[in-house]
């Protein structure tokens, strides 16, 4: 991770493509383990959940498959070319959280439907991230942000 003092901290694009992938993996399985077991997609859209929460919440640098990635994939690839900030990023992370906590409430009141529907929509914007680089809670993230509380420096 680099960072510089006017900008905030960014990351290799490749390492949050890869989480993408993994993430897609993750929820095709959920979705086919709901056609068999409400039981088992509530545990693996559970799990999932808390992968987001920790993205969320601590960045690329603390994330499950960040790390992965970090460890294993990045070694024995080149320099990064491209880099992206981590704000959109955590934001994207908590959007995810969002519906994988929707889904999971549907699969445990006993809605299988409303679980496929959320964890569907999970899945739909993390193959659109890992397939086309194209990270919908990204490009959310600066409407959002225009709305943050934001205090002005005490004048002197």
């Amino acid at each position: 991770m680099t960072t510089t003092l006017d900008s905030p901290p960014r990351v290799d694009v490749r390492g949050p493509r890869f989480v993408a992938w993994v993430t897609t993996g993750v929820l095709v399985l959920v979705l086919v383990a709901a056609a068999f077991s409400t039981v088992a997609a509530a545990i693996l859209i559970g799990l999932q959940a808390v992968v987001f929460a920790i993205g969320a919440a601590g960045g690329p640098a603390k994330h499950p498959y960040g790390r992965i990635y970090a460890a294993f994939i990045a070694p024995r690839l080149g320099p990064p070319t491209e880099t992206e900030p981590v704000p959109p990023l955590r934001f994207a992370q908590l959007l995810g959280f969002a519906f994988a906590g929707l889904a999971l409430l549907g699969f445990a009141l006993g809605s299988p439907i409303v679980g496929a529907v959320f964890a569907g929509f999970a899945l739909f914007a993390a193959f659109l991230n890992a397939a086309f680089g194209v990270c919908l809670g990204c490009q959310i993230y600066p409407l959002v942000a225009r709305f943050r509380r934001t205090t002005a420096p005490a004048p002197f």
